[in-house]
């Protein structure tokens, strides 16, 4: 992951501890280590933010911001990844992991009426919990290795893709003032 494209669309941490909102939170965010872009902060929020982000509980950032302090990953990208379950996403995602945590222990699919009320939810619940929450579990494991190995293999790749072409330019500088010297 480049660097530089990264901290172009990061919050800065004064900006955010000027906010009025969040002044309670100064000195959680204080700490610099929360706010570096190296593979490894970048990778660890990646798998704690996509893993918090398939979690079927409320306040889902607060839980990515607590997982990014104790890991001591970047703290915008771990809470900002939350939103891959945004309002148009979160149905699919959740049905998924509903659908994966059947799977895993063995029980039937509940079929939803063709009106889904909150009063049939509710009633509903105690079943549709226990899978939900064991498929999110697991996939919420599943995505976050698969997310930080992916994110290590790219910054990987850019970074060698950065020094060959780094050292093309080199050839071909030394190949230019060779030629011009020749002449």
């Amino acid at each position: 992951m480049p660097r530089r494209f990264l901290q172009r669309y990061m919050p800065k941490p004064d900006t955010i501890r000027k906010q009025r909102s969040l002044r309670f939170m100064a000195p959680l965010i204080a700490d610099p280590g929360l706010w570096l872009l190296t593979r490894r902060s970048v990778a660890n929020a990646f798998s704690v933010g996509v893993f918090c982000a398939m979690l079927p509980i409320p306040f889902q950032m607060v839980v990515a911001a607590l997982g990014a302090r104790l890991t001591r990953c970047n703290l915008a990208l771990s809470v900002g990844l939350v939103w891959i379950t945004n309002p148009l996403t979160m149905p699919l995602i959740f049905y998924s992991n509903y659908r994966i945590g059947t799977f895993i222990l063995g029980a039937p699919v509940r079929e939803a009426p063709s009106r889904i009320s909150t009063r049939w939810l509710a009633e509903q619940m105690h079943d549709i919990m226990p899978p939900l929450i064991i498929g999110s579990l697991v996939t919420g494991i599943i995505v976050a290795i698969v997310a930080n190995i992916g994110v290590r293999l790219i910054w990987r790749w850019h970074v060698s893709h950065h020094w060959k072409r780094r050292r093309q330019k080199r050839r071909q500088r030394r190949a230019q003032i060779e030629a011009e010297l020749d002449n």
